[in-house]
């Protein structure tokens, strides 16, 4: 895959963001909601990205920050090197063409009164891409982009599968021809056997178009795959972070390692004894003091209650624990 070398201006970055929502209690008493705190993230052109935690931990939050379509409270996202904050109406919605996303949900993302063709032509419509004339030969072809027959198109959501459906959802991104997009939870609603055929198909449109890419799924054994680099949230915050290949292989935060443990392996040599994690993770409206794992981490100190670590360099990337170098 060609990627960008880290002296280039990276795609998309996000410096320091953070997001909260007011309380939600009765006459909005209560803790606002920390969904997203302190975080940075760049990806280079044709990079795919991987981000994982469990469900909670402000995975979806944070690909909308970096899309723009929620707002931070704090820090900035840049795209291109436009910081999206500061764009006006217009110059946001042009930017809106090189940045789309695929939901987890293939049927909730599309309106079932409308052939998928159609949907699909919105974005040439939407940014004036190509003629009316023209854009049901741009549909046919990404339809068989995306392994679908160009007769399809005059079909309903319905009529299709939840893999087929993906698919439409993955053409329907493609259709503006962008340049970073967002896969949140893309293969989660689909059955294993389809599972497999989508994250090729992603696979090999990364390959073919270039694209950066920020793919948020909860599968380790996907992201593996598919990803250059992983980032792994837990309670809003980036607590590991490196490339793929060494994050897996040499895991540094406890919370790493208990997430790796649980991913099936097929070959006995491969796989790790099991860390089970007691307890739920804590509500992000009242995270614990300090390090917001330690309250599951067989490993927490008295400083772990105290100091909120640093996301700092270890080994070939980054890692948010006071204990690295000793449980390492």
């Amino acid at each position: 895959m060609n990627i960008a070398s880290s002296n280039d201006k990276p795609l998309v970055e996000a410096k320091a963001v953070s997001k909260s929502y007011p309380p939600r209690g009765v006459f909005g008493r209560g803790r606002p909601l920390q969904a997203v705190r302190d975080v940075d993230v760049v990806i280079a052109r044709g990079e795919t990205v991987g981000l994982v935690g469990e469900s909670g931990s402000g995975k979806s939050t944070l690909g909308r920050l970096m899309l723009g379509l929620t707002p931070v409270t704090a820090g900035s996202v840049s795209f291109d090197g436009q910081s999206l904050e500061t764009l006006s109406r217009d110059a946001l919605r042009q930017q809106r063409r090189r940045m789309q996303i695929v939901f987890q949900d293939p049927f909730g993302s599309l309106d079932p009164r409308r052939r998928i063709g159609a949907q699909i032509a919105d974005g040439l419509a939407i940014h004036d891409l190509a003629p009316a004339s023209e854009r049901a030969a741009w549909v046919n072809e990404l339809l068989v982009t995306v392994g679908l027959d160009p007769s399809h198109a005059k079909r309903f959501p319905h009529e299709f599968s939840g893999g087929q459906r993906q698919r439409v959802g993955i053409a329907r991104a493609l259709a503006t021809n962008p340049d970073f997009l967002v896969a949140d939870e893309p293969v989660s609603a689909l059955d294993v056997s389809i599972q497999a055929q989508i994250v090729q198909l992603m696979s090999s449109l990364q390959n073919e178009l270039g694209l950066a890419m920020l793919f948020i799924s909860h599968d380790l054994s996907i992201i593996r795959h598919l990803c250059h680099r992983v980032m792994v949230m837990y309670l809003g915050r980036v607590v590991e972070e490196g490339p793929a290949q060494a994050l897996f292989a040499t895991p540094a935060h406890p919370y790493t390692r208990a997430l790796i443990s649980a991913t099936p392996q097929l070959r006995p040599s491969q796989r790790r004894q099991r860390i089970l994690l007691s307890g739920d993770p804590p509500s992000p409206s009242n995270p614990p003091s300090g390090c917001a794992f330690r309250t599951r981490c067989a490993h927490a100190i008295g400083k772990c209650a105290e100091t909120v670590p640093e996301l700092r360099p270890f080994g070939e990337g980054r890692v948010a624990c006071h204990r690295a170098e000793e449980i390492g």
